[in-house]
């Protein structure tokens, strides 16, 4: 399979939802720095869109990042029983090739589809840990369960996924789909050189679709 890059993916920051004009400003940098297209969901969807967090190589450079639509989601234990909140979020993974990193002193490596399924596994993870678990002990659980995240993704043609068709900029385009106790997971590739992960709960992936987006800076 090709080489996934766990350099590459960092999860999205639980607290990267609403922010303060300057700091959305300050975020929406990074975004413009990025050298490929942004993906949200497309105009079907009316709600809330907001930018969480972006994922830089070590010299600098932008290789992926989340777009939150929806509710803001918070950390919640698995199984409460009132789901309030509905959000999914789009990560944009850019599709590189194995390089030489810009120091010329080693290789960065590939990023693929299973880039963006490991980094959508790990940011549901990042809002959600076991009911009956003291606190104490979520960072054991979530390295466990990152692992764990990273074996799905490294196995996209195993039985825990399904293929799932959702449209791309009004194109049917196949996915990675599987669903868990804490909400669901995608994964694909668009025409546009991109990867794209996908994560939510209490809105169903069914009918989503995708679309590049057409002015990130609207969103500082």
């Amino acid at each position: 399979m090709e080489t996934t890059s766990r350099a590459v993916a960092q999860a999205p920051a639980a607290e990267g939802g609403q922010q303060v004009p300057s700091a959305r400003r300050t975020a929406v940098d990074g975004y413009l720095r990025a050298p490929f297209p942004w993906y949200g969901l497309d105009e079907a969807f009316t709600g809330p869109r907001w930018l969480m967090q972006v994922g830089m190589t070590a010299d600098g450079a932008v290789e992926h990042g989340s777009i939150g639509h929806g509710d803001e989601p918070s950390v919640r234990a698995e199984g409460v029983a009132e789901e309030r909140e509905r959000f999914a979020v789009v990560v944009t993974v850019a599709a590189n090739p194995v390089r030489r990193s810009a120091d010329g002193t080693g290789l960065l490596e590939a990023t693929s589809v299973s880039s963006a399924a490991w980094l959508a596994g790990v940011g549901l993870l990042s809002f959600t840990w076991p009911g009956q678990m003291d606190h104490s002990l979520r960072d054991d659980w979530l390295e466990q369960q990152t692992e764990t995240a990273w074996v799905l993704a490294d196995d996209l043609a195993g039985a825990d996924w399904s293929t799932l068709s959702l449209p791309v900029d009004g194109v049917p385009t196949p996915f990675h789909y599987r669903e868990s106790e804490f909400g669901w997971v995608l994964a694909g590739s668009t025409q546009e050189g991109v990867h794209l992960g996908a994560y939510g709960r209490g809105m169903s992936a069914y009918g989503l679709g995708f679309a590049m987006i057409k002015d990130i800076a609207e969103y500082a």
